[in-house]
């Protein structure tokens, strides 16, 4: 862990505008994620979370306020560069697992290459390579629905690291996944963490999946309402209002 930011969010506001009128869903949030953190953010449905999560991987960008990925300021960038951000800095690992059933767990990991620009070879090779990481090394040829759901999200976190990102982003990625599975994979993010140093933040409403994580930030009512380590009163939403 080196201490440079990988995101800072700077005093972010984020506004819908509907029917009704405008609705806030975040109220000034500032924040930074540090190279190598292993980080949760909690909330309670209609706390802000998934749209702070939209934020974070530049889905959706501030009303006001900046948002920063490794020092670039992403207002700057037009949608091109942006998609390019995304697409080499960002990891994303879904609840769903979101893998295309039509291909092997190889094709599925080789995916994100193809649109790097590698050649066959060199995709399969590193996507084998991308398994065995993950601990799936004997099931390249093996589909989707050949597969466990834990090792579906394998596969998925396997397809999330074939660019190298600086940033993994889990959205409930054990939502889908029984106890023992879901408590394999918080393993794996946490190995990923210590022994490659990837940057993981995990986006849950589950204190369990919390506790894995070094630093807890709790949203509540598009607020930060606790930012600051797992504990019990933290991961149950009884912390206080960080400084």
């Amino acid at each position: 862990m080196t201490g440079v930011p990988v995101l800072a969010l700077i005093d972010v506001v984020k506004d819908y505008v509907g029917e009704a009128g405008t609705f806030r869903a975040l109220h000034g949030i500032s924040m930074t994620v540090a190279d190598g953190e292993l980080m949760a953010i909690m909330g309670p449905s209609g706390s802000g979370k998934s749209t702070l999560m939209n934020i974070i991987g530049c889905l959706d960008s501030p009303t006001t306020g900046a948002y920063r990925f490794e020092g670039t300021d992403t207002a700057t960038l037009g949608e091109r560069a942006l998609a390019r951000m995304r697409n080499a800095g960002i990891g994303f690992i879904f609840q769903q697992f979101n893998l295309l059933p039509r291909l092997s767990a190889l094709g599925n990991v080789a995916l994100p290459l193809v649109y790097a620009g590698l050649g066959k070879a060199d995709r399969e090779a590193q996507a084998q390579a991308l398994l065995a990481e993950v601990g799936l090394a004997d099931k390249p040829r093996s589909r989707p629905s050949q597969l466990s759901g834990g090792q579906q999200q394998r596969v998925a976190i396997a397809r999330a690291l074939a660019n190298r990102p600086k940033l993994l982003l889990a959205d409930e990625p054990t939502g889908a996944l029984d106890t023992k599975t879901g408590a394999e994979v918080l393993g794996l993010f946490k190995t990923l963490n210590r022994e490659q140093g990837v940057t993981v933040v995990i986006v849950t409403h589950d204190p369990e999946v919390a506790r894995a994580a070094d630093r807890v930030v709790r949203i509540q009512d598009g607020r930060v309402f606790y930012d600051g380590p797992p504990t019990e009163a933290a991961l149950y939403g009884h912390g206080e209002v960080a400084a």
